[in-house]
């Protein structure tokens, strides 16, 4: 047909040569992971048996669940569970599992419960995808199956028969649907977001007022409200998005509770707003957070409003009376270093609840009473655990003087701190927190004598959202500052010394860990990736990407930016390899993995190793070592965070 381009057949050639060279790499290191690991069987073993005896200490019995009224419907073992409120026995009925419903293997993500307790919606996922599928149960004596829809993200009911729901396709999540449970069953599409680096989820208010369909992206919110009282009227508009104000809504009493950036200064605000007349010319001020404070979560009860928040290293909880018009600040216990709350809270109860946990501790849950003004530590069994563990704040004066938090954590009994091995563990990106939570690795680590740091550098959100924009674009190099930074200091206060420190990173991560091998090898000995995100200039280049658009806020846009790229360029892990002595790097990889492409990763594991090599052959005469390069690519996995098992065997 006139017009037609026709396919270039040098273009089909390189492509199928470039496909070919993939697969042979990805055999190769297959092949070279599997010899590699043989070597490591007798101490995979020995850990293995440590870890599962220390997961039958540690296991949570999972969230309390949750509560509609006397009835308590909670998850365990791929089985939701219905108990009695009141039932102190721990009497519990199985209403069906994971398999009973042909999902066998797959976990389940999140469950809601309809108004009347009619339908029950949940999201099962396997290990492979980060698309859930949404099962919807008709319950009773009987449970049925009555819908099944395939990429579902979030949901959330309107009424006891309408649910609304976001598809999720490449990793985006743009369009919101309803679904009706009546007599005529239908099914539309509600809104479609057209801007490709917003992402849409929903939500539901805690009185079950409001449905809140939530456009956001990096740096910008827009808030459309479904009346559920209404749920077939089209969605209202709080405020148009504006460039660089993120909002997020919360409902009380015909009042709009908005979580904001808007004002200065640049931080968290609750302001507050008639539902008829939301717009930000009626936004009036109700809390500012101050300073350097991290907001994690808020939560919304009758009389109270409840934030969870960080300040220099500690966590606080502060309590808001909308009665009294009184703010109160409860510092909780010095060990604590994460949240853990509890989904979907009576709106009208008197106690707020949740867990607190570290590395090192495993969740401990704790009620807030508003009555009598105090923290109540639950009960619990008692662990048979390490008690012997000290925790240390530090902080390190980076290249311009910013001071940076470090969290030390390590065995009192331990003498010659300067001679045991060092695990330190940095993330920096996208205003996300270092990942403190329990894990039972990190108590096996303390027990046998490691030290564990974790460097809350720039470009994370440990001290607020200025701390997030003090790491991105343009000055992402902070980040590397600040590692360096920590890693000196740890090693001139004694703990451990480069010979016997390794570095652990995560997906972004690996963006600091990867730079700092390359600008100081010799502060650390060996490296451990996962998921890492190494090649930042190509990916950033590739708008096919699924993310590459939306990610432009964090990383800027070098196509555009002739300075942008020169400035990514100039810290990227996999752009600045060099020939010289690098410390050894394990790195973990997915064959699926949609958010970091493995050709980048293997394009770096070639080029790192021969950097490595060539060194050693240049300078064989003076005995130098040859650092381990060592790739697993896993065939199974994803993304984002594994079960117990999966992530025992990695």
């Amino acid at each position: 047909q006139e017009g037609t381009k026709i396919p270039s057949k040098r273009k089909q050639n390189t492509s199928i040569t470039s496909e070919l060279l993939y697969k042979n790499l990805l055999k190769s290191e297959q092949e070279n992971w599997n010899d590699i690991s043989a070597r490591y069987k007798a101490m995979t073993k020995r850990i293995k048996e440590k870890l599962e005896k220390l997961h039958r200490y540690t296991r949570n019995s999972g969230s309390p669940g949750i509560r509609f009224g006397e009835n308590v419907y909670c998850v365990e073992n791929g089985c939701i569970l219905l108990s009695k409120a009141d039932d102190d026995e721990g009497n519990a009925d199985v209403l069906f599992s994971t398999e009973d419903l042909g999902f066998s293997g797959a976990f389940i993500q999140r469950i809601r419960v309809s108004p009347d307790q009619r339908y029950m919606a949940i999201s099962l996922k396997s290990e492979n995808s980060e698309e859930a599928t949404c099962v919807i149960m008709k319950l009773g004596h009987f449970p049925v199956m009555e819908k099944v829809i395939p990429n579902v993200f979030s949901f959330e009911w309107a009424t006891s028969d309408v649910l609304y729901y976001t598809s999720l396709k490449n990793i985006k999540c743009q369009n919101v649907f309803m679904t009706t449970f009546t007599n005529q069953n239908h099914t539309k599409l509600v809104y479609a977001e057209q801007d490709a680096r917003f992402f849409v989820d929903i939500y539901c208010t805690k009185d079950r007022r409001f449905l809140t369909i939530n456009s956001n992206s990096k740096t910008t919110s827009e808030v459309w409200l479904v009346d559920c009282r209404h749920p077939f009227k089209l969605p209202a508009l709080v405020q148009a998005r504006t460039k660089g104000v993120i909002y997020h809504v919360e409902h009380r009493n015909d009042e709009l509770y908005i979580l904001t950036t808007y004002g200065e200064p640049l931080e968290y605000k609750l302001m507050k707003a008639p539902v008829a007349s939301s717009g930000m010319e009626n936004w009036q001020l109700v809390y500012a957070l101050e300073e350097k404070t991290k907001l994690v979560d808020l939560e919304m009860f009758g009389d109270h409003c409840v934030m969870f928040l960080k300040k220099a290293g500690h966590l606080y909880l502060n309590v808001i009376s909308f009665v009294s018009h009184s703010v109160q600040s409860i510092k909780l216990p010095t060990w604590a270093c994460e949240f853990e709350l509890e989904s979907h809270p009576e709106h009208t109860t008197s106690t707020c609840y949740f867990q607190l946990t570290s590395p090192v501790h495993p969740p401990k849950r704790f009620a807030y009473s508003f009555k009598e003004n105090n923290l109540i530590e639950q009960a619990v069994q008692e662990v048979p655990i390490i008690t012997n563990c000290h925790a240390t704040r530090l902080l390190a004066k980076s290249k311009d003087e910013t001071l940076v938090p470090i969290t030390v954590f390590h065995n009192t009994n331990s003498k010659e701190l300067h001679r045991k091995p060092l695990l330190v563990h940095v993330y920096g990106a996208y205003g996300i927190d270092l990942n403190m939570s329990f894990k039972e690795e990190k108590l096996m680590l303390i027990e046998e004598g490691w030290i564990l740091a974790y460097c809350h550098v720039r470009g994370g959100g440990e001290l607020g959202l200025s701390w997030h924009r003090g790491g991105r674009r343009h000055h992402k190099l902070n980040g590397l500052h600040d590692l360096r930074a920590c890693l000196t200091l740890l090693h001139e206060l004694g703990f451990s010394q480069p010979n016997y420190t390794a570095l652990a990173a995560a997906s972004a991560g690996g963006v600091l860990a990867g730079a700092l091998c390359n600008t100081d090898p010799e502060l650390i000995r060996a490296v451990v990736l996962r998921a890492p995100f190494v090649d930042v200039l190509n990916t950033m280049m590739e708008t096919h990407l699924p993310l590459t658009v939306e990610e432009q806020e964090e990383w800027g846009n070098p196509l555009a930016d002739e300075n942008c790229m020169k400035y990514i360029k100039s810290y990227c892990p996999y752009q600045n390899i060099t020939t010289q002595c690098y410390p050894s790097v394990f790195i973990t990889a997915y064959e699926n993995d949609q958010r970091i492409p493995l050709t980048g990763v293997l394009r770096y594991v070639q080029k790192l190793r021969k950097a490595a090599l060539d060194h050693a052959s240049r300078t064989r005469e003076k005995g130098n070592w040859i650092p381990n390069i060592i790739l697993d690519v896993q065939a199974t996995g994803s993304h984002c965070d594994s079960s117990w098992e999966d992530s025992l065997n990695e």
